[in-house]
């Protein structure tokens, strides 16, 4: 008797790390509405280390390395996949034509795009700009022809990203202080988000107690020179300069293990959220860059931003209301989360793997 082989499905998000993590719970969903599927993952090559830590995603695609071909390898390696799906998380002109010319069956985008209009087979109406619903409730929309209910909270999608890091290298281990509050300050955004300013953030080095905090500062080499002479050189007795230090894999690992993390919307927080840290985001209240559309999910995760709707700075590169979320409001939240229940057990868990 002829057994039907599980439905092979491509989610394709070929953007940024923060856009992959919020994407990463649709492989949970998908898992839950066709038991037995394999969920395959079209990712840049940089975003590969996040992708592969997403338990419910059983083989990466790097897109990078598919264009790296001539177009007819590019669909032929497409057709080799034999998917029966392919969902167009992300909007990508180039994946959508592959798609079609691999003849994949099931083809689902947004009616929105023109180009899904000849290279999808089912489109789903689906208006992010103005949407009130989170990111990564937004993605979930596009598996509705799937079966996905109509709505999904966002506590309901966060429990079906299953996201786990791989073991901490001894080498970075010595950095973790198994008696403190392991901090990461990620005060840089290379322009993707508005960001809280260097003065607020060593406004925080200053107000939270160098005996119950270890402070780290992470970011690219160009953004450690861009941050040291006000937020390293300054505090170095009491901040550890990491900047340029972490690959893509490392920082996951790294953030698995520390308490928290301050931060604008940018990917190492949304990483943070996900692996269950507590994940502190401060945002601007302009739409759609605002709390409601890209905060962070997870259960520890909380946003500051200031309690207004916003946009007289849409233009421009300087956020005001970004100013209004105070250092001393952050460092009291700090402060209460150091001294909660979880505490102990984190710095167990850290002390075991020193």
């Amino acid at each position: 008797m002829y057994t039907p082989l599980p439905p092979k499905i491509i989610v394709s998000r070929t953007d940024s790390i923060g856009d992959v993590v919020l994407t990463l719970p649709m492989a949970g969903l998908l898992k839950q509405l066709i038991p037995g599927c394999e969920v395959y993952f079209l990712g840049r090559a940089y975003t590969r280390g996040v992708a592969s830590c997403c338990t419910d995603v059983d083989k990466l695609i790097d897109f990078d390395a598919l264009c790296g071909r001539s177009e007819q390898e590019q669909v032929e390696a497409l057709k080799a996949l034999r998917a029966d799906c392919i969902i167009h998380v992300f909007p990508n002109r180039h994946v959508a034509r592959l798609a079609k010319a691999a003849r994949i069956p099931l083809r689902i985008g947004t009616a929105n795009r023109i180009f899904h209009w000849t290279t999808c087979n089912k489109l789903v109406k689906l208006s992010r700009k103005n949407s009130p619903l989170h990111e990564a409730q937004l993605n979930f929309v596009l598996a509705r022809p799937l079966g996905a209910k109509p709505y999904y909270d966002v506590r309901e999608v966060a429990s079906m990203l299953s996201f786990s890091a791989t073991a901490l290298p001894l080498p970075l281990r010595g950095y973790l202080d198994g008696q403190r509050f392991n901090l990461v300050l990620h005060p840089k955004s290379k322009g993707s988000a508005r960001e809280w300013g260097l003065d607020n953030f060593a406004q925080l080095v200053e107000l939270l107690p160098p005996e119950r905090f270890k402070i780290f500062v992470t970011g690219t080499q160009a953004e450690g020179d861009m941050v040291r002479d006000t937020l390293i050189n300054p505090y170095a007795d009491r901040v550890t300069d990491l900047t340029g230090k972490f690959s893509l894999d490392e920082l996951v690992a790294f953030l698995a293990n520390v308490d928290g993390i301050v931060a604008a919307s940018t990917g190492p927080l949304h990483i943070a959220a996900a692996l269950g840290v507590n994940a502190v985001g401060v945002y601007p209240p302009i739409r759609p860059m605002h709390p409601g559309r890209w905060a962070p999910i997870g259960e520890r995760a909380k946003v500051f931003a200031a309690q207004k709707e916003c946009s007289a700075c849409r233009k421009s590169g300087q956020c005001l209301c970004m100013q209004e979320v105070k250092p001393v409001e952050v460092a009291k939240y700090l402060l209460e989360r150091s001294s909660h229940p979880e505490a102990p057990e984190r710095k167990k868990k850290v002390a075991a793997s020193l």
